[in-house]
C-alpha cells in the first residue's frame, strides 16, 4: 500500500500544488484586461460565432487546468465521503 501511495504523490496530476499552480498561471493567463479563459467562455456562451479551430484549441489549452482542478476536487471529496462512511 505504501508503494501505491508514493506513486500517487509523485504524479503531478494528483498533486494539489502543481494543479493549483497550473490553474493560476496557465488557466488565468493573460491576467489583463481579463483572463483569456473568461473571454473564450463568454464567446462560447454567445454562440461561438466566428470561432476557428485555433480558438477552440486555445479554449482547451486554458481550460485543461480547470478540468484538472475539478477532477482532483471530486477525487478528494469521494475519498473523504468513503472514509466517513466506513
Amino acid at each position: 500500500m505504501a508503494e501505491k501511495e508514493s506513486i500517487k504523490s509523485i504524479n503531478p496530476l494528483n498533486n494539489w500544488i502543481s494543479v493549483l499552480m497550473l490553474t493560476f498561471f496557465l488557466g488565468l493567463a493573460p491576467f489583463f484586461p481579463e483572463p483569456h479563459i473568461w473571454g473564450k467562455l463568454k464567446w462560447v456562451a454567445g454562440g461561438a460565432v466566428g470561432m476557428k479551430l485555433m480558438d477552440w484549441g486555445d479554449l482547451l489549452f486554458h481550460g485543461f487546468p480547470w478540468i484538472l482542478l475539478i477532477r482532483l476536487s471530486i477525487i478528494q471529496l469521494k475519498s473523504k465521503f468513503k472514509a466517513a462512511k466506513v
